[in-house]
């Protein structure tokens, strides 16, 4: 590893967060009932703390809507609290907004209940909650607070000053000037205050040492490969305060690893691989063929409580000569064309539908669609399902500090969802896929960033990319 490399993997982890890197926010589309919903709920990055939920129907009729946080097993999951209702806006009648507590970290759901003219229905969805930062008080409110400290330290020296002096004082007679023995009390209450204050200082110092390292820290992956083309992957916890299991993952999309290699920084190959379980926290998988260069490496995981998070790490890999891809094992495209076309095999395309003239803000939710053309420049209609979903996306900036993997249904895991909802769960499951497909996603901050995008037609799984930058 060279010597910038630990720098950079430093920098990737400070903006690691939780299912996806630096991209903290849970977006959801889904029936309840017969109301389809588009919702974003941006969880606290302290806790306890309020998250925002934000809800779209995309069916007229919806007359009240229900906001319910709990979390997702154990005991407490049995016994809801009284259900928030959400605030349908002024100017949209069919946007509404909400805020909840999550009291606690882990992996929580937020059951979205929609009731109205077409009956009733609800959603559950899985909501990670854990502590992303420690947040700083106030410039303002440390300078009072310390002006106030100094008043009542000295207030406090200047009482014990006075009452010595005057306490056997008879009334009416004035008293000029500081006895010894006051002075020896004040100096002997300074000394105590200063005390004070100081062991006050560090009790807080080792308050905020211990909050920090509450902070929740990704998994680390160090990935190696064994010749000629076995990559293997130990996972690692950083985190000694909050320990995670590494024995308890679960299937996600068939899989307990969805690994994803990104030749950094051209970030021109991309591939979604799937290695085996070999030991507890150990991976491996013979790789496809690779050409040479530096890798980012993403493990999605999701353990059985429902709460997902990806691990992250690097490898550089000489040029690989392996098998061709098989299963659901895909990728390995090229920089993109322009903006809303990209090339595929055959004279086929694989196409962005998207108005050109609009921009793209950050923290605003987009469905963002995809379709596959043929030589005639027709569009097809024989797209297939990939691994029970319509397709997989993969949100990743410029500047490394976001990646996330996203599914038609959103930026939760489906075994995520399995846990909160079975019944949910199985409906997401795609059997026909028909012309196009979506993903909801709100990009987390302004900035440059590349979509890759995963369909499958005819028993293959094409992979496109393409360019976007956010605004603010």
């Amino acid at each position: 590893m060279s010597a910038g490399r630990p720098l950079v993997l430093a920098a990737l982890f400070a903006t690691a967060a939780l299912a996806h890197v630096g991209s903290p926010d849970v977006f959801f589309q889904g029936k309840a009932g017969p109301y389809q919903l588009l919702i974003s709920i941006r969880p606290p990055d302290v806790v306890p703390g309020v998250a925002r939920v934000e809800v779209r129907s995309m069916t007229p009729g919806i007359k009240e809507l229900d906001l319910t946080p709990t979390p997702m097993t154990g005991e407490a999951s049995k016994h809801p609290p009284i259900a928030d209702i959400a605030q349908r806006s002024d100017k949209d009648p069919q946007y509404f907004t909400g805020s909840l507590w999550l009291m606690g970290s882990g992996s929580w759901k937020v059951r979205v209940r929609a009731s109205g003219a077409s009956g009733d229905g609800e959603l559950q969805i899985p909501v990670p909650s854990v502590a992303l930062k420690v947040k700083a008080m106030d410039p303002g409110m440390t300078y009072f607070l310390m002006g106030m400290l100094a008043f009542l330290t000295v207030g406090m020296v200047a009482v014990v000053g006075a009452g010595l002096r005057e306490s056997r004082v008879e009334p009416g007679v004035e008293v000029r000037g500081w006895s010894t023995k006051s002075i020896v009390a004040m100096v002997i209450a300074s000394v105590v205050l200063v005390f004070g204050i100081w062991r006050g200082n560090a009790w807080w110092g080792e308050e905020a040492t211990a909050a920090n390292q509450k902070i929740f820290k990704s998994l680390h992956i160090d990935a190696s490969l064994e010749k000629p083309d076995k990559l293997q992957l130990h996972i690692t916890d950083p985190d000694s305060v909050i320990p995670r299991k590494l024995d308890n993952l679960v299937l996600d999309h068939g899989h307990l690893m969805h690994l994803f290699l990104l030749r950094w920084p051209d970030m021109d190959r991309i591939y979604h691989l799937h290695p085996i379980e070999a030991a507890t926290g150990y991976f491996e998988i013979e790789l496809p063929s690779v050409p040479k260069g530096e890798y980012r490496v993403y493990g999605d995981i999701v353990h059985d409580s429902g709460f997902a998070e990806t691990a992250v790490g690097e490898v550089t890999l000489p040029d690989v000569t392996g098998k061709p891809f098989s299963g659901d094992d895909a990728g390995g495209v090229t920089a993109p064309a322009d903006a809303d076309s990209f090339p595929l095999e055959d004279g086929y395309r694989m196409i962005w539908a998207h108005d050109k003239t609009k921009p793209i803000s950050a923290k605003d939710l987009n469905l963002y669609t995809f379709s596959i053309a043929g030589p005639d420049g027709k569009t097809v209609t024989d797209l297939e399902p990939y691994m029970g979903m319509g397709g997989h996306a993969e949100f990743v900036k410029r500047d490394g500090s976001v990646f996330a993997h996203i599914h038609p249904s959103g930026s939760v895991s489906m075994a995520s969802v399995a846990v909160a909802s079975p019944s949910e769960m199985m409906a997401m499951h795609q059997s026909q896929i028909g012309s196009s497909v979506s993903f909801p996603y709100g990009l987390p901050t302004p900035g440059k960033y590349r979509i890759f995008v995963q369909l499958k037609r005819a028993g293959k799984v094409e992979t496109g990319a393409f360019d976007l930058t956010a605004s603010q």
